[in-house]
């Protein structure tokens, strides 16, 4: 039987253990214990730290796995390079995984491309050059993901404490402040393999608003124009290329501005979380794309067959008690909609602060 390493063990990632073992894999799943889903469902779990690579390689090599892979998270993302490289799997180079993981390394790479990008800064305190920028500013880790620790700000007398919480959940304690970017924003879904690069879908984001943007759903088709794509691809593929992503997924996120602009605000080297990729894609495009992200990470083209007619996909997220009292009304109106309801936390409801602490989430589709 094949084997398969999985890096991360939480509801995101169980998608892909549950798809990987219907590929006919046998799954070896590495992740802190704390109850997840996938401790479960893989056929073998390592209670292991994601962080703890040079533990996770020495099991591998008694594993002797065909694959490596993750979906959902750029820390994950840096433990599978690390792992395939060491084993001599297929995955993206070091160099992709620095460049895609660090927003500020991210920018430099936009702009030395000749990409569109705004001022920047990496800083850990207030400097004098952050006052030279245009209001409002955007703060946040340059290295974390999930809407953590962002923060808009609209006054300089906010800095302080928004570079102070921003480098204080960074792994690098450093945070990037940049200008704000007006627009809608969109995100990017695409699969590559030996540098050759496929959009699956564009999806529509809908978030908290500022400060924080902590994302409330988002939507597949994303309901642009054919003319505005063409600009959208142009960009991303170039974007891609910029931050030398050459195989697996990657979920790129942008804005299209008020004059219909396309401007850049981040690309990871994997595949979406929220359930973008592992849902909402195959939902909305007929696309098996967390198979494409296995048969990608054991060497092998993915296959770009339709195994279902498309339809309008789309995940709700769960902040309050009246958003799932809503979520149950109209799942109670709509039973024919419902794809998936998640787990419930509701030690966090009304208090949500980033995108790991919200209640949970419902999937719908027309």
């Amino acid at each position: 039987m094949r084997r398969i390493v999985i890096i991360g063990a939480n509801d995101f990632q169980n998608q892909l253990i549950l798809k990987a073992k219907e590929m006919g894999f046998e799954t070896h799943v590495f992740a802190w214990q704390d109850g997840s889903i996938g401790e479960r469902t893989a056929d073998h779990f390592y209670p292991i730290s994601i962080v703890e690579i040079d533990e996770i390689v020495e099991k591998c090599r008694e594993i002797q796995p065909d694959a490596v892979a993750t979906i959902a998270s750029d820390l994950a993302n840096i433990t599978v390079s690390h792992v395939a490289a060491a084993l001599g799997l297929p995955g993206n180079s070091s160099e992709c995984i620095e460049l895609s993981t660090n927003k500020f390394a991210m920018r430099e790479a936009f702009q030395k491309a000749g990409l569109p990008v705004p001022a920047f800064y990496r800083v850990n305190q207030v400097t004098d050059e952050l006052y030279s920028m245009k209001l409002p500013l955007i703060v946040k880790p340059t290295d974390r993901s999930g809407s953590r620790a962002i923060t808009k700000i609209t006054d300089f007398a906010e800095l302080p404490a928004a570079i102070e919480n921003a480098a204080g959940q960074s792994f690098e304690k450093q945070a990037i402040v940049e200008e704000y970017i007006e627009g809608d924003e969109y995100s990017y879904e695409a699969i590559s393999y030996k540098g050759k690069h496929t959009n699956l879908a564009v999806t529509k984001k809908f978030t908290t608003g500022a400060p924080h943007f902590i994302e409330t759903g988002h939507l597949e088709p994303s309901g642009l124009s054919d003319e505005v794509l063409a600009k959208v691809h142009k960009v991303m593929f170039a974007a891609l290329d910029a931050l030398k992503i050459t195989d697996g997924a990657s979920h790129g996120e942008f804005k299209v501005t008020p004059d219909g602009e396309i401007r850049l605000i981040e690309i990871g080297s994997r595949m979406g979380g929220d359930c973008i990729g592992s849902d909402l894609v195959p939902l909305s495009t007929g696309y098996d794309f967390m198979e494409m992200v296995i048969d990608v990470a054991c060497g092998r083209a993915p296959r770009l067959v339709r195994k279902s007619a498309p339809r309008q996909a789309r995940i709700t997220f769960l902040f309050t008690e009246d958003d799932v009292a809503e979520m149950k009304r109209y799942t109670a109106a709509h039973p024919d909609e419902v794809y998936r309801i998640s787990e419930l936390d509701m030690s966090h409801a009304g208090s949500v602060t980033d995108s790991s602490t919200r209640i949970g989430y419902y999937i719908t589709v027309r």
